[in-house]
């Protein structure tokens, strides 16, 4: 063994494994600290690091098989026949240390200078899902392309490995920009998927391709032409090509929903399509064809769980559009008996569960609503929707700070999107961030100055926070965009308490007439009465507001123990008996 070592060292294996792991390491340092830098793709780097360690036996056996001489390289053998040369150089010494001295050069200065960027930051197992192009004839085909969009976004996002943005921010952009890095800086992710579809008849084509936001590089790109009714084979495939190119773990539960074939029936499939459509438009009269299509899905497919959730979610919101002649006391039992139906016919799909824990928090249920929002969540972390109904569920119970970690988490997941920013803001305010309230609102209000909730919530963080007078100005904004019920009633309060009471007077008056002719939400009501210094009037419409099965909302009675305007009345022992009925836990 000995004498292995001694040949060994004759035959400079030594030197070479020691020159050979500084200049590795250097190239090592050059891979991880200047190429991302320089936007190279990370397959290089894994590359690079790859042939390092493979070059090292390599390195060793020639060094024992040849030896430098000064006629070149020659076998070991052959060389120790030729006469010695004089003394040897010592040049590999002098290539340890530059070597040495480099690489620590290149470790620190990709250390402290390298840039830092939103997306950069990014998990690699992030990834947003752009609108797909509608490459069908008919235009009216626009409602087929953005669901199956929607339906590959969803079925990824229930890969708990990965973080999928929703879809309510990835529709501001269009199928195939230009400028991915910063799309990804926008959205938080390292990864976009773009597509189109092209339906023609009982065929239908989808074009696939993921690109790395930060170096555009195409990670992988497919094209199936398949019949119609293949097209939850096609989905789960190309989700499944997506999880395995960015290395995402598959649970067992993940793996079935992956291959899951929500209906066996096309003309449901379509309805359903459709009904996603609309819903996704988030107007009244949008969600009256959205429950209608539902509905249709149902009546083909009495299976359909997703179109019962999806009818749920429609009556849930409904009464928010009391002009269309809704009311909660109507909508709310249509939701709950929807959305129960959705989990008795899938137990595993978060859709089911979080429309039935919104319908039962809508219902004052709140601790099966608390049980359902968090099987929701469970079963699709990335389920921003219900991270936002879940966070205002427990601020409606004084679970603030729970709350805004909610709303954080959901606002990650769905950045732009004007509801979840908004209710964002309103959550810093019951925390008493005033300051980063304003900020977020004032923010949300830049991506969409026409989004009407905004203002009224920025208006009401300002009141409380003493400036009175910069909240007018956002009342009257939003009354500008809508005057509907909580509009009037914020500007009606507000006008009062700058002493312009004839107005005031005249927006309770239009108020009143407008609840003469439909439903207006009588919390919205009581605050105007009790600025106006009526407190058993105001008492009673809340009262009243709960006999009316008011939503358990933001903006309704879903705020009553966070809502500065009613703090005079909470020392009453009738306010104290109602709150007492809201948490009893019994159904209205």
């Amino acid at each position: 063994m000995k004498n292995f070592f001694a040949e060994l060292k004759r035959r400079n294996v030594y030197k070479v494994a020691v020159a050979y792991a500084v200049v590795a390491w250097l190239l090592v340092q050059v891979a991880t600290q200047v190429f991302p830098f320089l936007e190279i793709p990370n397959w290089v780097v894994r590359l690079v690091i790859a042939l390092v360690v493979i070059g090292f036996p390599v390195a060793v056996l020639i060094a024992w098989a040849f030896e430098a001489t000064p006629e070149g390289i020659k076998r070991t053998v052959v060389a120790d026949a030729m006469p010695a040369a004089g003394q040897k150089k010592h040049a590999w010494i002098y290539i340890v240390v530059i070597g040495g001295a480099i690489s620590v050069a290149l470790f620190f200065l990709g250390r402290y200078t390298a840039p830092i960027s939103k997306n950069r930051g990014a998990s690699e197992r992030s990834i947003a899902v752009l609108p797909f192009e509608n490459r069908s004839r008919d235009p009216d085909n626009a409602y087929f392309a953005e669901g199956i969009q929607d339906e590959i976004l969803t079925r990824l996002a229930k890969v708990a490995d990965l973080k999928v943005i929703s879809r309510t921010s990835t529709q501001h952009f269009k199928s195939a920009p230009d400028n991915l890095p910063e799309i990804g800086k926008q959205l938080g992710v390292a990864n976009i998927l773009e597509g189109s579809v092209q339906k023609a008849n009982d065929q239908v084509r989808v074009n696939v391709q993921l690109i790395n936001a930060i170096t555009d590089a195409h990670l992988w790109a497919d094209t199936y032409d398949r019949k119609l009714t293949d097209i939850f084979v096609i989905e789960s495939d190309i989700a499944k090509t997506i999880a395995d190119t960015l290395q995402a773990k598959l649970s067992r539960s993940a793996e079935h929903v992956l291959a899951s074939r929500p209906t066996e029936n096309p003309e449901a499939h379509e309805l359903y399509l459709k009904g996603r459509y609309f819903w996704n438009r988030r107007t009244g009269e949008n969600l009256k064809k959205a429950a209608d299509y539902f509905q249709q899905a149902i009546g083909k497919d009495p299976q359909y769980a997703l179109a019962y959730s999806g009818l749920a979610d429609c009556h849930v919101l409904l009464p928010l559009y009391p002009d269309l002649g809704s009311n909660p006391r109507d909508e709310l039992p249509k939701a709950l008996k929807a959305a129960r139906k959705a989990v008795e016919l899938d137990d595993t799909l978060a859709e089911a569960h979080a429309s039935l824990a919104r319908a039962l928090a809508s219902d004052l249920q709140l601790s099966p609503a608390i049980s359902e929002f968090n099987r929701a969540i469970e079963l699709n972390p990335n389920y921003a929707t219900a991270r936002q109904w879940f966070g205002e569920c427990l601020q409606s119970q004084g679970q603030l700070e729970e709350a805004l970690a909610e709303l954080k988490r959901a606002q990650e997941l769905d950045p732009l999107s004007l509801v979840i920013n908004t209710v964002l803001g309103f959550a810093f305010d019951t925390v008493g961030k005033s300051h980063e309230a304003i900020a977020q609102l004032r923010k949300t209000i830049e991506i969409d100055p026409n989004f009407r909730i905004a203002h009224i919530y920025l208006g009401n963080v300002l009141e409380h926070n003493g400036q009175l007078k910069e909240a007018i100005v956002e009342y009257e904004k939003s009354n500008t965009l809508q005057a509907e019920s909580f509009s009037l009633a914020q500007l009606a309060r507000a006008y009062f308490l700058v002493d312009r009471k004839a107005e005031a007077q005249q927006l309770w008056d239009k108020l009143k007439s407008l609840s003469e002719r439909q439903y207006v939400p009588a919390y919205a009501m009581a605050v105007v009465q009790l600025t106006f210094g009526n407190k058993d009037e105001a008492i009673r419409l809340l009262e009243k507001s709960y006999e009316d099965h008011a939503p358990f909302d933001s903006l309704d009675l879903g705020w009553i123990l966070v809502d500065h305007r009613l703090d005079s009345l909470r020392s009453d022992p009738r306010f104290k008996k109602l709150i007492m009925r809201i948490f009893s836990g019994e159904p209205r």
